[in-house]
């Protein structure tokens, strides 16, 4: 039996009388030695019981060589490069969570820590302004919550008025939309229902009205 190696057995040992035997990396590194059994192949019938030993020497050789490569190139079924892919979470399954600790910016491009707004109705605007769904947001929002508009980019939504009681930010990192895996869509808002412990209630991925979120407002303000 040959000696294992670290992907298996190796092949045979090769008789000690034959001596060391070094077998190359590349198989045209025996183009000599193949020439010179070309040419003693050509000579007369009594040289050629001599070609026994190079032959063999050569045709392990090559064999050697090929298994090798054979070997290092054959696809192992335990090896895999094919990335885990981890299954992002839906809208539903992000209620109870906890709101990421992140630090947005106002129109004087001050930081503004989200945590310190809430409890809040969180609307994503950077999908479009929907003055109207800021509006309903900020009638319906009960005593001490805070409607937010988040647009993505560094400059705050200002116009039109946000009227009282609506605090404007921009999001130039988009960690909230990291944080959801839900990217903007043209026309369309998103609302966020955080409670005042930072936990987030309900993520609603496309508003239509208020009326979508309003049964889960009062719960904003226990």
């Amino acid at each position: 039996m040959g000696k294992p190696d670290a992907d298996g057995p190796g092949l045979p040992d090769l008789p000690p009388e034959w001596g060391r035997v070094v077998v190359p990396d590349d198989a045209s590194a025996l183009a000599d030695e193949a020439a010179r059994v070309r040419r003693e192949l050509r000579r007369p019938g009594p040289a050629r019981p001599a070609l026994a030993f190079p032959l063999l020497v050569l045709l392990v050789a090559v064999l050697t060589t090929v298994a090798g490569l054979f070997a290092v190139t054959w696809p192992r079924s335990s090896r895999t490069d094919e990335p885990t892919v981890v299954p992002r979470p839906t809208p539903a399954e992000l209620a109870g969570r906890p709101l990421p600790a992140l630090d947005l910016v106002d129109a004087g491009q001050s930081p503004v820590s989200l945590r310190g707004l809430l409890p809040a109705v969180i609307v994503l605007v950077d999908g479009c302004a929907c003055a109207d769904r800021v509006v309903e947001a900020a009638a319906a929002a009960p005593a001490g919550v805070t409607v937010v508009t988040v647009t993505g980019d560094r400059t705050v939504a200002t116009t039109p008025s946000p009227g009282p009681g609506v605090r404007p930010l921009a999001d130039p990192a988009g960690g909230l939309r990291a944080f959801l895996h839900l990217p903007a869509r043209p026309g369309t808002a998103t609302v966020l229902l955080v409670d005042r412990s930072g936990v987030l209630l309900r993520v609603v991925p496309e508003v239509h009205s208020v009326e979508d979120y309003r049964a889960d407002l009062a719960r904003l303000a226990r």
